[in-house]
């Protein structure tokens, strides 16, 4: 453990755990056995699995962005969930896994996901899921095992991310995704269907180019 870490109370760090600088680990934190963990991440109402890579700066449980309306106007909903991730995870840079609301948020065994990326709370990653910088998964939308997402992929809430589906860079997606699927575009739909899509309005384009001239 370098210098500036803090750990909790309760906290269990496993067998051959590294903690970076200036690590803050909450209370009742369980650390698996080999899990790396990166300067500055922190930490709090999570599981770890053995064999985590959490790169420096990563922020695993904070409260998410649950709001629910009243009368004095928008107020915050408690969380009371955890995080949990499973043996043999990445989780890059800069990013940020929210707890529960009431369930926990999970990150199935194998995934791996880039710098920058943000997971709402309740989310479900499936086993060896990717998923590139700056995507966004609102809150409990469900991503089936072997998910490939491109970078800047947007995923709106309570969706279905179908098993083996992959996600083209800076799609929005506001639906679900049936398994084994490329989506792509904004918003983004079935890639046959986008890329038909815009060779028509290519097409329409040219024919108006043509008869201005």
């Amino acid at each position: 453990m370098l210098p500036g870490a803090v750990i909790g109370a309760h906290a269990q760090i496993g067998a051959g755990a590294e903690i970076g600088a200036n690590v803050v680990i909450g209370p009742g934190v369980t650390i698996g056995r080999r899990t790396k963990i990166g300067a500055n991440a922190s930490i709090s109402f999570a599981l770890i699995g053995d064999d985590v890579n959490i790169l420096a700066g990563a922020v695993i449980g904070e409260q998410g962005f649950g709001i629910a309306g009243d009368a004095s106007g928008p107020i915050d909903v408690p969380h009371l969930g955890r995080v949990v991730i499973q043996d043999r995870v990445t989780i890059g840079a800069n990013t940020t896994i929210d707890r529960g609301v009431f369930d926990h948020t999970t990150v199935a065994e194998g995934a791996k996901i880039d710098n920058l990326c943000q997971i709402a709370h309740n989310v479900q990653i499936g086993r060896g899921s990717l998923i590139a910088a700056f995507a966004g998964i609102s809150g409990s939308t469900v991503v089936e095992d072997g998910v490939t997402m491109g970078g800047r992929v947007g995923v709106a809430d309570h969706r279905i991310i179908g098993k083996g589906s992959t996600l083209a860079g800076a799609s929005a997606v506001m639906q679900d995704v049936p398994p084994g699927e490329i989506w792509m575009g904004y918003p983004a739909k079935q890639m046959r269907k986008f890329l038909r899509e815009v060779a028509w309005l290519n097409r329409k384009a040219s024919g108006a180019r043509n008869a201005g001239e």
